[in-house]
């Protein structure tokens, strides 16, 4: 049986083809997706601005140590794709950046 690590995920991506209703209901919604939705979750935190021309998710992804980082960029983006689809909003270009926190290195400041 492998070990699980658990890995921080931010997949970045562009807007694209959004509908007139889209880009209304995302400039509704853009205050509860601004700096304050920037924080890492199971589900995934939507984050943009008004702009509507970039956003990130940022995802918790726990898997499999021996399948490394890019498994869990997969698994991030291919929920971000879901949850993209059901919403109805067009995007491309996604990239992801992962980081494993049960590798990360902590430096404490010594006193």
């Amino acid at each position: 049986m492998s070990t699980q690590h658990t890995y921080r995920v931010i997949v970045r991506g562009r807007w694209d083809g959004l509908s007139e209703e889209s880009r209304a209901r995302l400039l509704d919604e853009a205050d509860d997706h601004g700096l304050s939705a920037m924080q890492f979750t199971q589900e995934g935190a939507l984050a943009y601005d008004r702009t509507l021309k970039h956003f990130s998710y940022r995802i918790v992804v726990h898997s499999d140590a021996t399948d490394g980082e890019e498994m869990a960029a997969a698994l991030a983006e291919d929920r971000v794709e879901r949850a993209l689809k059901e919403l109805g909003y067009g995007y491309r270009e996604l990239k992801s950046t992962v980081t494993d926190l049960d590798t990360m290195k902590i430096n404490y400041k010594r006193r």
